[in-house]
């Protein structure tokens, strides 16, 4: 299924998900949910791309592999097609590089090709240079300093932009707690001199910096009481488990940079690919490193007003997005 929620400022752009859900119902909420991030995403960003989301469900216990996959895949290309340059997707969780080339053969509407085939390849890299920006943000909103030497650092979801994030902050002189419920990223720890934890340690685990780079919904009434970091800065989407969840992370006194400021690398690094004069790695990077001025922005704009930073967000969201 693909979900649009906006065209305002250009073609709907969001990846493809495959995921697992116990009714079909919670597939079309989850569907609806991303493409309104991805909306804001795109208008806080400043990117002419408005936002979409695109979901193959499956029901629980099934594995999509070998034919199955190709056609669920070739499906899925097909009903992009069907929205005539609408709705452009790209990677999200469960899809790969070569993934995304099966379903260009249904649809000319896919970014992120390799780069052979005249892409800008993986956006994670861009999506974890922008998480390492506004980590440091958010490190000078919360610490008045956004140096990350001997800041601690706990990095929640090792995949393919959490384990970025955790290198970038190791080089940066962090120290850091990393967990995943894949045993086997233990492994990156040993290597960046990392603490290990499980993921639910990590989340109350007494750092300066917390990092949820997995999937969304954490952050909720329950979970906010026993926090013990000063600060929030992650790749995952849709953090907040409710809007409410801000006003209590502010009251105790703890910085979150709004979730769909802080990972937009990746789509400003399509949006640079789909610009008419074709792909430019350094400028894709120059503009994602600019992720850091747009959360100073916002930090300084909820300050001013005695507001959340989400509501700062959404309020830059919406001017983005008004005609």
């Amino acid at each position: 299924m693909v979900a649009v929620h906006s065209t305002v400022r250009g073609p709907a752009l969001g990846g493809c998900r495959v995921w697992s859900y116990d009714h079909p119902a919670l597939a079309v909420r989850d569907a609806l949910r991303l493409a309104r991030a991805m909306t804001y995403k795109a208008a806080c960003a400043d990117q002419p791309l408005g936002g979409g989301k695109g979901v193959i469900a499956l029901p629980p216990g099934i594995r999509l592999t070998g034919r199955l996959r190709r056609d669920a895949l070739l499906d899925f290309g097909e009903t992009v097609d069907q929205l005539d340059g609408r709705y452009v997707t790209a990677e999200d969780v469960g899809i790969a590089s070569r993934d995304m080339a099966v379903i260009a053969e249904a649809t000319r509407h896919v970014s992120g090709l390799a780069t052979s085939r005249g892409g800008s390849g993986d956006p994670s890299p861009f999506t974890a240079l922008g998480v390492e920006a506004a980590l440091r943000t958010t490190a000078a909103q919360a610490f008045g300093d956004g140096s990350l030497k001997g800041r601690s650092v706990a990095v929640i979801g090792l995949g393919h932009v959490g384990s970025r994030v955790a290198a970038r902050c190791a080089r940066a002189g962090a120290s850091l707690v990393l967990a995943d419920v894949d045993p086997s990223k233990r492994a990156l720890a040993d290597r960046l001199g990392a603490r290990w934890a499980t993921p639910a340690r990590a989340l109350t685990a007494k750092v300066d910096l917390l990092s949820p780079c997995a999937l969304g919904g954490l952050l909720d009434e329950a979970v906010v009481p026993r926090l013990r970091c000063r600060a929030i800065a992650g790749a995952a989407n849709n953090q907040l488990a409710t809007d409410a969840v801000a006003g209590q992370l502010a009251a105790r006194g703890i910085v979150w940079a709004p979730d769909f400021v802080v990972s937009a690398g990746g789509i400003v690094n399509i949006a640079v690919e789909l610009e008419p004069s074709g792909y430019d790695a350094a400028v894709a990077r120059r503009r994602v490193r600019a992720i850091g001025d747009t959360l100073a922005e916002i930090f300084a704009a909820a300050d001013s007003a005695g507001t959340t930073p989400l509501a700062a967000a959404l309020a830059l969201g919406e001017q983005r997005l008004a005609p």
